[in-house]
């Protein structure tokens, strides 16, 4: 393996060396490159680090601090206050159901704060350093296209890059029209986890994985939730039957539940908010909260790109278009396009632009690829109950014409979903007599229980092949294997 590793190598560096033989520089006198990556988040250094790997020269620009929304205002941040969300009502659960005599006083702010800033810390200088190694040229500036592959960054000067482009640059959440954020009384998902203390009450508007977790975040921490979707249902690009036992689940904690429902008019009245929220039932309840917090979607990021310079254009909601999926290169011959900025199928998530930036990398380097099969990308919301998915929904896999069988097992079916005690499902669809086509979990801890499924569905595996696989007892996700056994037509503890 380490031959052929230095095979593809030196096959590399050759194929680099013939292009700049033949290539001229876009701005002479400028810096020259293989790769030039703009925006330096989880699609963008993932990029960077695959490319400089591979041999090639690399300048990443990123005009904030690398590692984007999901290190410093996204996944990582939120993950560790969900985290200390789920101790606090560990303890409560400590009391009442096991007899464990656990007292809560209050959270110290300050000091959770200082524990997620840390971790954060860390990750960020974890990231700095990897590039830093890897010989990755990082500027600090912003970004604009001067043509097909070149772009002037701002305190740096202009770069060309002899291989390509790769746009990088991320998104923004989207806000409700006439009104602003103020990161007190009214916040969007940026900045929620770095306003002051906690409020005493909530309204979140959307209700997506976003609004979801932070519904339940602040929950946990003991404040009054009202949830506002205006889809028919929670995480409505779920499974039905999910978003059902997810809604149950968030009621059972105490947060007010309104799918169906629009927001009519708010204002900031004070130190809160008052609003009107229209209910799926036709009613116009008011709803005042001390904090506005706004989830109702992210739009990509593209203004100062220069994207008309380099000959590009959006579509209808800002998105950058690949002309073929399986480069993930535009119609502009050596720019590509990563993470927040794609359309669908790609599905926003850090995951899957760590896949992207892998493809890009490996493309812009000369490698045989193979396209991101977005289809096999796991979706998890970490909220209490959380949900974790992947392919199709059932009315997805009927919507395509496939003659489906459906299998949903509770995790109390077997031990260890007892002894958790807080419900929760998994649903299987699959062909007839065929292959799995989703799975679909909703309870505690299924985070960590999706990445099986993700090989049963990507693998085009039957019910029967897993079914020869023991899973370990006492678990939880031996109820994922439950599941498939019973398709297979050998469950235990099931009759299908």
């Amino acid at each position: 393996m380490a031959g052929a590793g230095a095979r593809v190598e030196r096959m590399t560096r050759t194929s680099t060396e013939q292009t700049e033989q033949t290539e001229q520089a876009a701005s002479p006198g400028g810096t020259t490159t293989d790769v030039l990556v703009i925006g330096g988040g989880t699609g963008g250094y993932s990029t960077a680090l695959r490319a400089a790997a591979l041999g090639l020269r690399v300048v990443l620009a990123e005009r904030d601090a690398v590692g984007g929304t999901c290190l410093h205002r996204g996944c990582i941040p939120s993950k560790a206050m969900l985290h200390a969300a789920e101790l606090v009502d560990g303890i409560a659960e400590a009391r009442e159901r096991w007899g464990v005599k656990a007292t809560f006083d209050a959270v110290d702010w300050s000091s959770l704060v200082a524990t997620r800033d840390d971790i954060v810390a860390r990750n960020h200088r974890g990231v700095e350093g990897q590039l830093a190694r890897a010989g990755v040229t990082v500027v600090r500036g912003s970004a604009e296209l001067t043509g097909p592959r070149s772009a002037r960054i701002g305190g740096y000067g202009e770069v060309a890059a002899r291989r390509g482009v790769v746009l990088a640059t991320g998104s923004r959440p989207r806000m409700l029209p006439g009104g602003a954020a103020d990161g007190r009384r009214v916040v969007t998902s940026d900045d929620a986890l770095y306003a002051p203390g906690l409020p005493g009450s909530v309204l979140v508007v959307g209700g997506g994985a976003i609004g979801v977790e932070y519904a339940s975040f602040h929950r946990s921490m003991g404040a009054d939730v009202t949830l506002v979707e205006a889809a028919d249902r929670l995480v409505p690009l779920e499974d039905a039957e999910v978003s059902r036992h997810l809604a149950r689940g968030l009621r059972r904690r105490g947060i007010r539940v309104e799918a169906g429902a629009r927001l009519l008019e708010w204002e900031v009245v004070g130190e809160g908010v008052r609003a009107v929220v229209r209910t799926a039932r036709g009613e116009s309840v008011a709803v005042a909260a001390e904090r506005l917090l706004v989830a109702v979607g992210r739009e990509p990021v593209t203004d100062g790109l220069g994207l008309a310079a380099a000959g590009l254009v959006t579509d209808g909601r800002g998105h950058v278009v690949p002309a073929d999926w399986s480069r993930l290169e535009t119609a502009v011959p050596g720019i590509h396009v990563v993470g927040d900025l794609l359309p669908p199928p790609s599905l926003g998530l850090a995951h899957a632009s760590f896949a992207e930036g892998l493809l890009v990398a490996e493309t812009l380097a000369g490698l045989r690829t193979s396209p991101v099969d977005y289809a096999t990308v796991p979706r998890v919301t970490y909220s209490s109950p959380q949900t974790a998915a992947v392919g199709l929904t059932e009315a997805q896999a009927r919507d395509a014409g496939h003659d489906v069988v459906v299998n949903s097992l509770p995790l109390t079916a077997v031990a260890k979903g007892m002894v958790h005690g807080r419900g929760g499902l998994v649903k299987v669809v699959a062909e007839r007599a065929g292959r799995v086509l989703g799975v679909h979990l909703v309870g505690p801890h299924v985070s960590e229980m999706i990445a099986e499924s993700q090989l049963v569905v990507g693998w085009d595996a039957e019910p029967s092949d897993v079914a020869h696989h023991i899973h370990p007892h006492p678990t939880l996700v031996e109820a994922v294997g439950e599941a498939f056994l019973t398709l297979a037509g050998r469950g235990l503890h099931q009759q299908h």
